[in-house]
């Protein structure tokens, strides 16, 4: 795990310590958020692929890839945000995530953002943040998918999207927990063949899933 509370070592030669940027991996999985070190106001969690001009094609049109949450809130209540079926969610009443809108190109210089309510941490129990192919080809590789998550008062956070599965339409990409009152970021990038229903059974969410259209 990432310690944010531990000063970084400084760079050869002296100098600023760069917080620009907390990269999860495989080997350093997680970040905990605490009040004061990102753990407060409004995170932004942010998806950015690549568009068309790197050839992510199906008959003609760009593969549209899109962000979105599972939520669970502290009274035990549970949902999902996301384009499809027009589920934006809400900021300022449960489940304090917001979608921002949907990009549906990858053309968009600031791709797809999820809102995130920390102000509210102490009625947020978990958050699962995930991506998927609605339309297109499933190619993850071509898509160079990232996510980056901006806590206040602290780094952004990075989750890569390099590692692929073949026809996988969705990707489990970071689960969120609040664990006494600290926020817990871990890197999933766990490739499933369907989309909600799968992420819901992998992740043990318990809903009650309808077909959809946005």
């Amino acid at each position: 795990m990432v310690d944010y509370t531990r000063p970084s070592s400084p760079p050869p030669g002296g100098g600023p310590v760069s917080t620009s940027k907390v990269t999860l991996t495989k080997s350093a999985p997680s970040v905990s958020l605490t009040k004061g070190r990102g753990a407060g106001g409004q995170m932004r969690v942010n998806l950015n692929w690549e568009s068309g001009r790197r050839g992510l094609f199906s008959k003609g049109s760009a593969v549209d890839l899109d962000l979105g949450c599972l939520w669970e809130t502290a009274d035990g209540s549970k949902g999902v945000v996301q384009a499809l079926g027009n589920a934006f969610g809400a900021l300022d009443r449960p489940p304090y995530v917001l979608l921002d809108g949907d990009d549906r190109s990858g053309a968009k210089s600031g791709g797809e953002n999820l809102l995130v309510n920390l102000d509210h941490l102490d009625q947020i129990r978990r958050v699962l943040v995930f991506a998927y192919i609605y339309e297109g080809a499933p190619n993850w590789a071509a898509a160079n998918g990232v996510v980056t998550l901006y806590p206040q008062g602290a780094a952004p956070i990075e989750v890569r999207l390099d590692e692929h599965a073949q026809g996988a339409r969705s990707c489990a990409i970071a689960l969120l927990t609040n664990q006494g009152g600290s926020l817990t970021v871990q890197r999933e990038i766990r490739y499933l063949p369907g989309v909600q229903r799968d992420l819901d059974g992998a992740y043990g969410w318990g809903l009650n899933w309808t077909s959809g259209r946005k």
